[in-house]
């Protein structure tokens, strides 16, 4: 039996700076010229402000962009259509978002099965880029050791409902998931 969701809800994961926002938006450029950026950065300073800035310039204006910190849920069905990708980047911030707001694990979780099996079954095809977290340091602090320990089981849960999946390691994306 075919799958339905091939190539239409993608997963890409691996380290700060690996080249995944750049793989990921190589991916939606072959995807579909239809293309909704939607972007969990919040310009909370200065520097913050710049970056988004520059990614903007960078994908150019053949994409909208929308900033949804927080309700990606919400971004996903207000703007999924055939014929269109919508590119998540990224999870990481999503969860440190929600963390900040006081959300705790089990909604962030909850939230989180929500968006993958909306993904799974959305019209557009779903790229949705998240930071591997668990193959670094030990934080040592209660609040990093529980973003790491959530964010891990947040990307598990994206793993899972993926139709396929990449690792990025320094600019070369691996196929995990066929």
């Amino acid at each position: 039996m075919k799958d339905c969701r091939k190539n239409k809800f993608i997963f890409i994961t691996g380290g700060a700076r690996s080249g995944k926002s750049s793989f990921a938006e190589k991916l939606a450029l072959k995807k579909a010229k239809d293309r909704v950026y939607i972007a969990t950065m919040q310009g909370l300073d200065e520097e913050m402000k710049e970056r988004i800035a520059l990614h903007k310039e960078q994908r150019g204006p053949s994409w909208s962009t929308i900033e949804e910190p927080l309700e990606l849920l919400f971004a996903l069905k207000n703007n999924d259509k055939k014929g269109r990708v919508l590119l998540i980047d990224c999870l990481t911030l999503w969860v440190s978002n929600k963390m900040m707001k006081g959300h705790k694990e089990k909604e962030i979780l909850k939230a989180a099965e929500s968006i993958t099996m909306y993904s799974a079954a959305a019209k557009a095809s779903v790229i949705v880029v998240s930071n591997e977290v668990g193959m670094g340091l030990v934080p040592d602090n209660k609040l990093g050791r529980d973003f790491r320990d959530i964010q891990g089981r947040v990307n598990r849960i994206f793993a899972e409902r993926a139709a396929k999946m990449y690792f990025v390691v320094s600019g070369v994306p691996l196929e995990v998931k066929k």
